[in-house]
């Protein structure tokens, strides 16, 4: 097992229609706005930038994410990371009930030296960390949504 490798899934159902969650989700500089971990969104040009993630842990990630895929007819955003992580993320909306589903996908490997020396007994950490940040971000989307 490559224990610096994190494969993530987390499903977030909200109470909008599919159209509207993808408009907020591909709206990745406004990001700061609504998810308290991410810190800061810079755009490098059309179809890339750098953000700065922090959660509970006292360490900053910085990542830049360059657009692979915007499909706004299949409710599909992906992006391939460099940086602290190297992978890929996507965001994948769907109609759910009255509401959508936006199911959040990633594969990468960390390449922040600290995190691969701690990452064996980091794991657990890192985890949660992550679950926590998601947990945010959810809750924080929602109400922007609630609001729009």
């Amino acid at each position: 097992m490559d224990w610096s490798r994190y494969r993530f899934a987390s499903i977030w159902d909200l109470a909008a229609p599919p159209g509207a969650v993808y408009r907020l989700l591909e709206q990745v500089e406004q990001y700061p706005q609504w998810w308290p971990q991410i810190r800061e969104v810079t755009p490098v040009d059309d179809t890339s930038g750098t953000t700065r993630i922090r959660s509970l842990l006292p360490y900053d990630l910085v990542v830049t994410a360059r657009e692979r895929l915007r499909d706004p007819h299949a409710g599909v955003l992906e992006v391939a990371l460099t940086g602290d992580l190297e992978g890929w993320a996507r965001w994948t909306v769907t109609p759910h009930g009255t509401g959508s589903r936006a199911t959040y996908e990633q594969d990468v490997e960390v390449r922040r030296r600290l995190m691969r020396v701690l990452a064996v007994p980091g794991r657990p950490v890192f985890l949660a960390n992550h679950a926590l940040m998601m947990r945010a971000g959810r809750r924080g989307l929602a109400a922007r949504l609630e609001a729009v």
